[in-house]
């Protein structure tokens, strides 16, 4: 299993890695990870796209869902059922949107090899022959910061990123003028659970990004900023067609 990891993930990144960081002018390894960051985003793109999609249904369908739980507080089986026919009805996955957050996980552990044994121990052994051995890595980059050894600073800034990306998928709180309807309450609970988590994970971001080397804090970070950029313009793109729609509606 492992010499297919290998084979299938860690040799073809890490060799990709090294190309980038000969063609690359000054043979700068902070710039050779952006470049290689971005090229896996946009090989996972359409997973990516299939999360989003997900996450935003979940998010539109919050509301009816918290409608169920408030009538069906008391019989859990009817709930259930009534549940699996809401997400059938609106043929939704509850499941899908953590799906293809998983297919991605062997990726970041096949970066994070790469930079743990190929950052800092400079082990090229594993370099195709097609690609120029550079003989070793240099992990600084711009002349100053060392993606060999934790970086706090990027670690915050991959925390940054989580927060905004998160902010995005917060519900709103119920309006003050309708506090105190029926209802609203359970909304308002939902509500404040998900600006727990949206400082909440963030902070976990921040302290694992700490104890990791400044590569994978640096790729962790691009790769949740194009996340959230990617998220920011499918939710705008989102929002015109239903405008849209509710103009055509209205025209009839």
């Amino acid at each position: 299993m492992t010499q297919l990891f290998n084979t299938i993930l860690y040799q073809p990144i890490f060799n990709l890695l090294v190309w980038l960081y000969n063609v690359i002018p000054g043979h700068d390894i902070g710039l050779a990870i952006v470049a290689l960051t971005v090229i896996i985003k946009l090989i996972l793109y359409p997973l990516s796209l299939q999360s989003i999609k997900a996450q935003k249904a979940m998010k539109d369908l919050q509301p009816k869902i918290e409608d169920l739980k408030k009538r069906f507080k008391d019989n859990k089986e009817q709930l259930s059922r009534e549940m699996m026919s809401l997400y059938k009805r609106e043929k939704i996955n509850p499941a899908s949107s953590c799906l293809p957050l998983l297919v991605q996980l062997p990726f970041f552990i096949a970066v994070y090899r790469v930079f743990r044994t190929g950052l800092t121990n400079g082990s090229l052994d594993m370099l195709y022959p097609f690609i120029h051995n550079p003989g070793t890595l240099n992990p600084v980059t711009l002349g100053f910061v060392n993606l060999a050894n934790p970086n706090i600073y990027l670690a915050l800034l991959a925390g940054a990123a989580q927060f905004w990306q998160a902010k995005m998928m917060v519900t709103k709180q119920p309006p003050k003028q309708v506090a105190n309807k029926e209802g609203s309450k359970d909304e308002g609970i939902t509500a404040a659970m998900n600006k727990q988590m949206l400082y909440i994970m963030p902070v976990i971001t921040v302290v694992i990004g700490m104890s990791l080397p400044g590569g994978l804090a640096l790729y962790w970070f691009i790769t949740t900023l194009l996340m959230a950029l990617q998220q920011l313009y499918f939710f705008k793109k989102d929002g015109k067609n239903a405008e849209k729609v509710e103009v055509s509606q209205e025209s009839k």
